[in-house]
């Protein structure tokens, strides 16, 4: 069997990931309030992340990643507020008033939105195939909308589990911008810095912290569902881009939905089970695609992670010792040229 592309399976492992997070955090809201859940959640991912690093630079590995520079703060800050702060806090309420498996489906309309913004504001090219899949999705997320079972609550659960979707969908776009950095030092900062913050907000507001074994508990699954998560997403839009990135990675949901029917013992609708199946087509049209044509490659400068392909074809003004993957500054050549591709690192070009 032909193995999966790298950016393929980097978005895909990042969905799993995420994916099985959504019913378990719903299992923790139990023992803590949502908005505290939240910050624990990222606090685990950023100190899980930063003991990473730590332990990186104690063995004195060359690091292999480019570091974040003062041009990335602005679109970093950006994505810690609405990533890391904003959309935490909404999926948390809305998870307290929203069946698990119902609000898995629902968060894909994170990748929608996504991919609307990368189109519309961030002039990432969308075709027809990736619009039919959007529009599958969105037909999903209506069907389930139709079905109320708690009342009033259940619509307010929904809307803030969709507003949540909004917020990292602007967070996807303007992490797009430093994904070329160290994956881990951004998932890390956006870890630590939105963690601080919820976990902040919750003590002001009356919270108080839970037993020391759910603490635990939840920061790990931060660790492992958002920190080790966002690292992989990271990766991955350095191969597909913004709006195919968020099309592979809503096939978490489907895997959290999967989940919370078995945990939480509830029962699959008619109405939760032809959304799955509007989804499931959205999630093969992106999929599917194939993208070839021809195209020119201007010439730019960046620093980044990568080895010596038909895009990185530069001599070095340093002496090395021909290992790769190797990172550092360097120059693109003006290069025209027809393979298949997607809106990578290097095809941001206008169709």
């Amino acid at each position: 069997m032909r193995p999966l592309p790298q950016g393929i399976a980097q978005a895909l492992a990042a969905a799993a990931l995420f994916g099985i997070s959504t019913p378990l955090a719903k299992m923790l809201l139990g023992s803590m309030p949502p908005v505290l859940l939240a910050g624990v959640l990222y606090a685990g991912s950023g100190m899980g992340l930063l003991t990473w690093m730590a332990l990186g630079r104690v063995r004195n590995r060359v690091p292999v990643e480019a570091a974040l520079t003062r041009r990335d703060v602005p679109w970093l800050a950006g994505a810690v507020l609405f990533g890391g702060v904003l959309g935490p806090l909404l999926m948390m309420l809305g998870l307290a008033r929203t069946a698990a498996a119902t609000a898995a489906l629902l968060l894909n309309l994170e990748g929608v939105l996504t991919a609307l913004l990368a189109w519309v504001i961030f002039r990432e090219n969308v075709d027809r195939r990736v619009a039919l899949g959007m529009l599958a999705i969105v037909a999903g997320a209506m069907v389930l909308s139709w079905q109320h079972p708690g009342g009033m609550g259940a619509t307010w659960g929904g809307l803030a589990i969709t507003g949540a979707c909004l917020c990292w969908a602007l967070d996807n776009n303007l992490t797009r911008a430093v994904a070329g950095s160290d994956p881990v030092q951004i998932a890390a900062i956006k870890g630590a810095i939105a963690g601080t913050l919820n976990m902040g907000i919750a003590l002001a507001i009356g919270d108080r912290l839970p037993h020391l074994l759910p603490l635990l508990a939840a920061a790990v699954l931060g660790f492992i569902g958002y920190g080790l998560s966002l690292v992989l997403f990271v990766l991955a839009l350095r191969h597909l881009g913004t709006a195919r990135t968020s099309a592979y990675f809503s096939t978490a949901p489907f895997l959290g939905a999967a989940l919370a029917l078995v945990m939480f013992a509830e029962h699959g609708s008619l109405a939760l089970l032809l959304a799955g199946g509007l989804m499931a087509i959205g999630v093969w049209l992106h999929a599917s695609e194939r993208h070839d044509h021809a195209h020119t490659h201007v010439t730019f400068s960046h620093n980044h992670r990568h080895h010596h392909d038909v895009h990185h074809q530069h001599t070095h003004d340093f002496k090395w010792d021909g290992h790769e993957p190797h990172t550092h500054p360097h120059a693109h050549e003006s290069l025209s040229h027809s393979h298949p591709h997607y809106p990578d690192t290097h095809h941001r070009h206008r169709h």
